[in-house]
Order: C-alpha cells, then structure tokens, then sequence
C-alpha cells in the first residue's frame, strides 16, 4: 500500500524535475483535488480521458524500487482511435527514479515510444511475450534495430525507443533521475496493461495526510458521484 504522503513528495519531486529540465506543466497539473471534485461535471472531458497525475507502486509495496510517477498532459479515446477521427493519440510525462523499475509488462492494444526528456540515463528491456529469447525489432532513435535478448537499451537525453504493441518492457534511471516521457495511441490504463508479475495497475493508499491531489485512479469514483448529484 502507498501512503498518500509519499504520492504527495513524488509529485512535488516530479514538478521539480520538470521545472530544473524547463518543461512547462499545464495548468491542470497544478489544480487542487478540490478543484477537480467541486467542478467535476464542467471537467468531464479530461477527467474521462485521465489527464493528471498518476503515482503508483504496482501493488508491491516498495515505491522506491518499483514505482513510477507519470502525468497524463493529453489523451484521446478509444472511439475516436477506432475511427481515425479526433484525438487520437496520447502523452505523458514520467519521473523515473535511479533504480526504481517499472517491471516488465505489455500492452495489447498500445504502440507507444518510450523518451528520455533529460537527466541521465534510461535503460530499457523489450522481450517478445511468446518466445523469450526471440530478438525484438523496433525503432530506436527513429531507425529499425534488432533488439537482441536480454539486451539493455541505453537512452541519454534526446533519445527513444518505439515499443511495439503486444512487446513486454520495463525500465528504469541510471546514474541519476531522468524526465521521460511517452507518446503513445490511446491510452487505457484500466484495460490495456498485462503485467508479467501479476499487479495492480493503480495503488491501494494509506491516507496517512491529507490529500492535496486528485489521482487518475480516483477519477471514476468523482466521475459516479458527479453523475448520481445530477439526476
């Protein structure tokens, strides 16, 4: 379980990291759990395309060693995925911690390119799902590569690797903190993540202080009860 303070320090640790590497936050990133609750019913849209932030352990109770912090800036959804219309993409932003994994898992509907923005090194795994020490082929830096089993991509800031649909990756930061990012087709973090590791996708939390953020994994409890306040 996840303690509410150490999703609190993350963000703040994130914000940091964004603003020493000048990337500019939208304004939603800094909105209060307040301001998401008391105006839900006007923040539908982002609030069911899952814009915010997003800290998680995967369930495995060791944030430090495996954890990620993210923040969704754009998604689209699936219907308009499906008709090649709209918003169809999504982007996100992650601070990822040195020697904090995000563990091997795949996505069966998600192609998407995993970035380093800045700081030091991003080191990444693909593996094929059905035949382990198959190699993998993918872009790396916008050019085809063979990724061999086993094999460790090293990304500096600047770099990035396509991570095909239905391929099994994880990563993590060497040396010291990296900002990263994902540009990716819809995404669906509720449906369309399969860990190796059987886990959870969003955290159970220890409400040890006050929360001063709306987490993506609490949006559909706001999004209910916004609906039933309505009828």
């Amino acid at each position: 379980m996840l303690k509410r303070s150490e999703i609190e320090s993350a963000i703040d640790a994130a914000v940091a990291l964004a603003e020493q590497h000048g990337f500019p936050l939208p304004p939603f990133a800094s909105w209060t759990r307040e301001h998401w609750i008391e105006r839900a019913a006007e923040l539908r849209v982002p609030l069911e395309r899952g814009l915010g932030w997003d800290v998680t352990d995967f369930g495995r109770g060791d944030f430090l060693r495996t954890g990620l912090t993210l923040l969704t800036l754009r998604n689209g959804t699936l219907a308009e995925q499906a008709a090649g219309l709209g918003q169809t993409y999504a982007e996100k932003l992650l601070h990822v911690r040195v020697g904090q994994e995000t563990p091997f898992h795949l996505h069966p509907r998600k192609t998407e390119d995993i970035l380093n923005r800045g700081g030091a090194e991003l080191v990444v795994e693909l593996v094929h799902p059905d035949e382990p020490g198959a190699s993998v082929r993918a872009l790396v830096n916008g050019s085809p590569r063979t990724v061999a089993p086993g094999e460790r991509l090293r990304l500096g800031p600047g770099e990035g690797v396509q991570v095909p649909r239905g391929i099994r990756h994880r990563f993590w930061a060497e040396g010291d903190e990296v900002l990263g990012g994902e540009v990716s087709s819809v995404n669906d973090d509720e449906s369309d993540n399969v860990f190796l590791v059987a886990s959870p996708r969003y955290p159970g939390i220890d409400e040890d202080v006050p929360a001063r953020r709306l987490l993506v994994g609490e949006y559909r409890t706001v999004l209910d009860e916004s609906s039933a306040a309505a009828r």
